[in-house]
């Protein structure tokens, strides 16, 4: 298989992204707004969506009780089925390639999030990576709850491969009707024709993508 460059585009992405919002973090966000990120190359999108713990299962302290951790699992099952959470047209042909779903900041989630990385990394051949988290770990957990005064986060990385990327024309947001505490997304998106910027709301929640062919 040939290599892709989608990784070094996501990874441009994001970091444009925080250069433009280097003020956010988990301890100071608005309520009901996310972010999307999404490259495309050819048939091959990237997505990676992070969104508050209260936008996606309605609280941000760690799990405690039960009702928490089923919320939490449950969200995570939802947010791995990112087709029917950001819908595109049928006739692009788009098909899942790879999720990796992680809650930050929740020290009861660690090891779910340790064993989707590992999962994801041995996938592309970084397991070096994984080790070096993995030593970190303890030190970041402490470091993450110290910074982000016990709020969580859903962060969420998607591969697709599109058999027809000319018919990659929309985005159908369903995620809005998944996720009732959720009201935005701001969205980067960088193709062919470049890097640019979105917005899509709840009342508006269908993105429309010229030129992404």
């Amino acid at each position: 298989m040939r290599p892709t460059a989608i990784p070094m585009m996501i990874l441009a992405l994001s970091a444009a992204a925080a250069g433009a919002d280097e003020t956010r973090s988990l301890g100071a966000h608005e309520h009901g707004v996310g972010h999307f990120n999404i490259a495309v190359e050819g048939g091959e999108v990237a997505m990676e969506l992070e969104a508050a713990g209260a936008d996606i299962v309605g609280f941000e302290h760690e799990a405690t009780t039960e009702e928490d951790r089923a919320a939490i699992e449950a969200a995570k099952a939802r947010l791995g089925e990112p087709l029917s959470l950001f819908v595109v047209p049928a006739a692009a042909g788009c098909e899942v390639a790879s999720v990796d779903v992680a809650l930050i900041g929740d020290h009861g989630d660690e090891d779910d999030h340790d064993a989707e990385h590992a999962e994801h990394d041995h996938d592309h051949g970084h397991k070096h990576d994984h080790d070096h988290d993995h030593d970190d770990e303890h030190g970041h957990d402490e470091h993450a709850a110290e910074e982000h005064g016990g709020h969580t986060e859903f962060h969420a990385e998607y591969r697709l491969t599109c058999a027809d990327p000319s018919g990659l024309t929309s985005i159908d947001f369903a995620y809005f009707e998944a996720f009732p505490n959720a009201e935005e997304l701001e969205i980067q998106m960088i193709d062919a024709q470049g890097s640019r910027g979105f917005e899509v709301t709840r009342e508006d929640a269908v993105l429309a993508l010229p030129g992404s062919s």
